[in-house]
Order: structure tokens, then sequence, then C-alpha cells
């Protein structure tokens, strides 16, 4: 029996047969596809190229690669190591000298802030009797460029930023004397004198004595080298304000006192202000109710009146707050445009309340213990009298009401340091000689 080759079934295998062999034929040209891709990346022409380039390369390697080259090479990489390294190191101590910058401006951003929440946030009423008011004001930030000059003497003669001033020119030497000559017995190192000549700076020199010696100002120079105690009194408000800008706290004093003891121990620094008055007693020196009798009134004949006597614009303590600085302003002004007595001033600043066309100043003020900051009317027509009194020992007299000072503050000293009893007997309770205007007895002050 024969089988015909074209059959059917042969046809079907031969077809198999024929796709098989196509199949394989593209899987093996896909595979030397592959593989010529993977050899030659750059193509059949560029390859030539490559190679060469990168036998080129090769070859250069094994040149730069001799001994002596590479010993050079990675000198040069640890040298410029180095000085990456101390660069990296001055720029570190920069950063953290920044960052302790921001973390004291940042301190002072939230002292700041709890400030401003203390004085601006809402506070509900406390029960009755706790209730307190604010008083104190914030201290300004300390401005050295006002005066750099200035600003290097206080950073050495202040004591936690607070010190006595003296004004003084020639016209008072004698007294200036007696005045630091005090104030270094009580064993104050914190004191200044602002000398508005040459022979006061060159008499506090020669005496051991920290002394001030302003810039040359033609507008008020002639004031402070020939002025009498009225003109300087006035200048002092002027030069006042920048130990306030500089953030120091003063002890502003006239020549004519006698210091017996630390007056810092004996401040509050709870005011703007903080001022002696010309009180000589409870009374004047800290407020009363003065009645006034005017019967054709009839029933409404007795009229009330708060009174206190002023404060002196001789003696008085004054931190560097908003507030101050502008009573300084304040009285500056009005004695540049206005013939008035400095302390008449001072006082209306510091008490006129605001009124139709005027703004009250708002600042804090404290009359100071009229026996410990005394005044020479308390000293010579009450305490000198008075057995008791006598042996009590003053901070400090302040030599105002009388214009013999000089003597007076001699015996002062006398009294209280040499311990002789009867050298205020002498004096009368009163100066020899009335002046003629009331503008006149700014011997006060």
């Amino acid at each position: 029996m024969t089988v015909r080759s074209d059959g059917p079934l042969m046809r079907n295998y031969g077809q198999s047969m024929r796709g098989s062999r196509i199949a394989v034929a593209i899987a093996i040209g896909i595979l030397l596809g592959c593989v010529c891709a993977f050899l030659f990346t750059h193509g059949f022409f560029g390859s030539d190229f490559s190679i060469q380039g990168h036998r080129a390369g090769i070859d250069t390697l094994k040149v730069d690669s001799s001994p002596c080259e590479s010993s050079e090479r990675i000198n040069m990489l640890k040298s410029a190591f180095l000085s990456v390294s101390q660069k990296n190191s001055k720029l570190k101590k920069q950063v953290s000298e920044l960052t302790e910058k921001l973390r004291f401006a940042e301190q002072a951003k939230d002292h700041a802030e709890k400030q401003f929440e203390v004085l601006g946030e809402k506070h509900k009423a406390g029960p009755f009797g706790t209730v307190k008011g604010l008083r104190t004001n914030p201290t300004v930030a300390p401005d050295e460029s006002v005066n750099p000059r200035l600003a290097k003497i206080l950073e050495k003669v202040a004591v936690q930023r607070e010190l006595i001033v003296a004004l003084a020119n020639s016209n008072v030497k004698d007294m200036l004397e007696v005045w630091f000559t005090n104030i270094k017995r009580v064993g104050l190192p914190n004191y200044l004198v602002v000398a508005l000549d040459d022979e006061i700076a060159h008499f506090c020199n020669s005496k051991d004595v920290p002394v001030y010696k302003r810039d040359p100002d033609e507008g008020i120079d002639s004031v402070a080298k020939t002025g009498g105690n009225h003109a300087v009194s006035g200048l002092k408000f002027r030069i006042l304000r920048e130990f306030l800008q500089l953030g120091y706290s003063v002890l502003l004093s006239d020549v004519d006192i006698v210091y017996l003891q630390n007056p810092f121990n004996h401040l509050y620094r709870d005011s703007d202000v903080e001022s002696m008055t010309d009180g000589h007693d409870n009374m004047t020196a800290y407020g009363y109710d003065d009645v006034l009798d005017e019967p054709a009134m009839g029933w409404a004949r007795y009229e009330h009146t708060m009174r206190i006597w002023v404060y002196n614009s001789g003696f008085f303590y004054i931190r560097p707050t908003i507030p101050s600085i502008e009573l300084l302003d304040r009285v500056a002004d009005r004695l540049s445009r206005e013939k008035a007595w400095d302390q008449a001033v001072f006082n209306e600043e510091l008490s006129f309340p605001s009124h139709p066309g005027y703004d009250g100043l708002h600042a804090s003020r404290r009359t100071m213990d009229f026996y410990l900051f005394m005044n020479s009317k308390v000293l010579f027509k009450t305490l000198r009298k008075d057995s008791e009194l006598s042996k009590f020992k003053p901070v400090i007299i302040h030599v105002n009401y009388h214009l013999d000072k000089l003597p007076r503050m001699k015996a002062v000293v006398d009294f209280y340091v040499n311990g002789k009893q009867d050298a205020l007997n002498p004096f009368p309770d009163g100066s020899d000689w009335l002046p003629l205007t009331p503008q006149d007895t700014s011997v006060v002050s």
C-alpha cells in the first residue's frame, strides 16, 4: 500500500516546519541585533573612533599615574582640602556668632512682647483692695551713637547703670570741692562732674575726680562758662538728656549738697522721677487739703484745694524712660523760649493735668523722704533746735534755702562728720537778706 506524499497530512507537516524555521530565523536576527547594539553603542562607523579615544585615555592615565606626578596630585588635593576646611571653620564661627546675636535679638523681642502683653492685654479686676496700677515705665533701648565718647566714660564710672551727675563752672569751684570731697568720704565711685569750662576740667583732673568736658557748642557755651546758677540750671536739662538716651539712670545733683550717706541705698526706683522736696513737714512735703474761705459764697464758702510744695530741681533721680525724656525736652524747650525759673517749669510740667489746649505729661513721680533727703530749711529751722532730731543723720543736706552756701556747707560737715555740736549755731534760720523778686529765689534749686 502506497501513501502519497502530497496528501493532506504531509502538506500540514511541511507547512509547520517552514513556520518553525521562519520563527527561529526571526529569533536569531533579534538576538544578533541585541548583541550588536550592546557591543557597538556608537554605531558601526563611530566604533573605531570610540575605541581609539578609549585607548588614548588609558594611555594618558598610564602616563599621569607615574609615582612622582601622583604624589604631587595628592599633595595638591590635601592642600585644597585644608584650605576648604579652614574656610569651613571660619564660616562655622561666623554662623555661631550670628546665631548668638539672633538669640539675643529673640530674647529682646520676647522681652518687648511680654511688656506689650502686660501693657496691652486686658485684665479682669481682682478682689477689692488687690488691684494695683502700673507705675514703672520700661527703660529705653540704649543708643550709644548719641555720644560715643560719653558712653565710654559712663561704662567706667557708672555702677549698675546709674550715677550722680553735677554740672559746674569756675563760679562754684569752692563748693564743688566740698561736694566731691564728701562723696569720696562716703565711698561712692559712681559720680561724674560735667565741666562747663576748662578750669573745672583741669581742677577735677588734678583732684582725681571723674570729669566729662563737653564738645564745643556755640549756642550754649557762653551760658555754660559765664552763667550763674539760673542759667546753668536751665542748661542741665539739655545735657541730661544724653545720659538718659545712653540708657543710664541719673541722680542729678547741684554742688551745694553735702553727702553723708550713700543715696542709692535709699531710692525706690519705681517712678520716672524721684525728687527731694522743698517741703518742711509731712503736709508740705507730701500734700494736703488747703481750704480757702470765701464768705461771699454763703453755703459754698469753703473751697478745697490740693497743695504740695514743689520738687527741687537741684536734686532728683530720673530713670531713662520715654516720659522722663519728654519731661526734659519740655522743660528745655520752654526755658529756651520763656524767661522763667527752671524749677517752676520743672514742677509745672510734672504736675499740670491735661486740659483744653494742653496735653499733660504722663510721668510717674515719687517724693523723697524729707528727713533723709533734707533741705536747709528743715535743718536750720527745725532739726538743729530739737535735741532728738539733731541726733538723726540724713543722707544728704541740700543748702538750697540759703545764699551763704559755702560756710553753711562747711558747718554741716563740722556738725555731722567732725562732731562739732555747736557748728550750726552761729547761723540764722534764714539768709541775711532777701531777693527782690520771686524769680531770684531760684537759689533754692
